[in-house]
């Protein structure tokens, strides 16, 4: 079963954009956005379908008509390029603001562009598909010219596209002429799939090899042979794409922390292999302070509070993450050492804080002189304890062995790889 919502939020220009938003009726695994082609909407029968397909794969999709497009407001002659990536990143905060952030990217055509050309904006993003989409916004302004060659003259003008009329001025052409979309797919920190037809009339198979070559690692390419650029002529190419891009996706968008702490299932070969005890990877986007963290089977998240530049508070800050590090292991050490000498604690609970503070206010430390790191460290200890134990306890939670690492010469070594 899954759950369709129609929903709105405010886009590049103020304008109320409509969306909608299928998810699983199970939380879902992560979300996604889908962005549709030029003067397409957010009902395009192919964006319908793909998105429903990775909604069965568990993964929630928001999916929206950009400004001026079927049934957002505003004013398609007031837009450009630029405001469609706008629009773009008001979806991720939508996303972020009211469930969770999206970790997939797609988009088609044009949609497709500007994924490439956003994905950075948005660091929780692992992964970005793009179906037929240019390598550049260049050949849509040679276009726009040949559909209505007045607009350089006039300043603006209208042009006819599968029906519909719209209204194109200067600014869209000068806009388009201003994109560096194969630098923004240099810089991708994401993995990347692009799917394109050999015979593809409207937007030629070469824009996927120069977006392949442009891209770094991990990246894919999958030829959609004998489907036109639009996916209308074959229903199976649809069914294809939405095939192949949900199992590709479910690659790099791992589910949720609390569920990946659980142990796989023996002989699932299937399952993410774990890192190796005691190492820990740490990655961040093109911008923002948002990182995703991974130890063993397990992910979570980094990030600094919004009063910081750049954070966008999806995550505990780095000294958080310190300060629970040293919390968890003096709580572990202490249930070790009680459940040892037998002794009724039934539970644990530190409280930290991190403060930095002038060295000649504090008596007891070595330092005189600067500013020194505090971690203020209290316990509370539950059950049927003697006053012995209890001091006892609080003598063992100096023993933890990151309380060791923290008051211990330390070194780090840093290498380029």
């Amino acid at each position: 079963m899954t759950t369709s919502d129609q929903v709105r939020f405010r886009g590049a220009l103020g304008d109320e954009l409509a969306a909608r938003l299928e998810r699983p009726d199970d939380e879902p695994a992560a979300y996604a956005i889908f962005a549709h082609c030029f003067t397409c909407s957010k009902d395009f029968r192919p964006v319908r379908r793909i998105s429903r397909a990775l909604v069965e794969r568990g993964i929630g999709v928001l999916r929206f008509d950009f400004t001026g497009i079927g049934e957002s407001a505003g004013e398609f002659a007031d837009t450009n390029f630029s405001s469609n990536i706008e629009d773009l990143q008001a979806a991720a905060d939508y996303l972020r603001e009211n469930y969770r952030a999206p970790r997939l990217l797609i988009g088609h055509s044009l949609g497709g562009t500007a994924v490439l050309r956003m994905a950075g904006e948005v660091p929780e993003v692992v992964a970005v598909a793009t179906i037929a989409a240019p390598s550049d916004t260049l050949q849509l302004r040679g276009k726009l010219l040949r559909w209505a060659p007045a607009v350089e003259k006039a300043g603006e003008a209208e042009f006819s596209l599968a029906g519909q009329t719209f209204r194109v001025r200067q600014q869209f052409l000068d806009d388009l002429s201003g994109q560096r979309v194969l630098s923004a797919v240099r810089r991708l920190r994401s993995a990347l799939l692009i799917l394109h037809s050999p015979v593809d009339d409207v937007v030629p198979i070469e824009h996927a090899r120069r977006i392949y070559k442009a891209a770094p690692h991990p990246k894919s390419f999958v030829s959609l042979d004998q489907a036109d650029h639009l996916l209308l002529r074959n229903p199976a190419d649809t069914r294809y794409v939405a095939e192949v891009l949900a199992a590709w996706s479910s690659r790099y968008l791992e589910i949720e922390p609390a569920e990946s702490a659980t142990e796989p299932v023996a002989g699932d070969e299937t399952a993410r292999p774990a890192l190796p005890h005691g190492e820990v990877r740490v990655s961040g986007g093109a911008r923002g302070m948002a990182q995703r963290v991974r130890a063993g089977r397990h992910e979570l998240k980094a990030d600094e509070p919004t009063s910081v530049p750049g954070g966008t508070d999806t995550g505990p800050s780095p000294y958080d993450l310190l300060l629970a590090a040293l919390g968890s292991c003096t709580s572990m050490t202490l249930r070790m050492y009680a459940d040892r000498k037998g002794w009724d604690l039934t539970g644990v609970e530190v409280r930290l804080r991190h403060a930095k503070i002038h060295a000649q206010d504090c008596a007891e430390c070595d330092t005189k002189t600067g500013r020194i790191d505090v971690i203020e460290r209290e316990i509370a200890l539950d059950g049927e304890l003697s006053e012995e134990q209890r001091a006892r306890l609080i003598e063992i939670a100096d023993r933890c062995p990151v309380h060791r690492t923290l008051r211990s010469e330390t070194m780090i070594r840093s290498r380029l790889i």
